[in-house]
């Protein structure tokens, strides 16, 4: 589990990066990064499900905030 969701996370990063490159190659049309921000977005809803998911099946435990002994 923890590696799709690292491999989800890198995709958006990825997609970000191509979409400003495409930006700085594009300067006249910017289909191209147009696509590549699509490709983030999707993925961050995919990764968004994955982890509500991971976590009503029980494959994700929430710790919460842990507190400071004394404090």
């Amino acid at each position: 589990m923890k590696i799709i969701i690292v491999l989800l996370f890198l995709g958006v990063v990825g997609s970000l990066v191509s979409a400003v490159v495409y930006l700085m190659q594009d300067r006249n049309n910017g289909s191209r990064m147009a696509w590549a921000l699509t490709w983030r977005i999707g993925l961050s809803v995919l990764l968004f499900a994955v982890l509500l998911v991971g976590h009503w099946l029980g494959w994700i435990q929430s710790t919460g905030l842990q507190t400071m002994p004394g404090a």
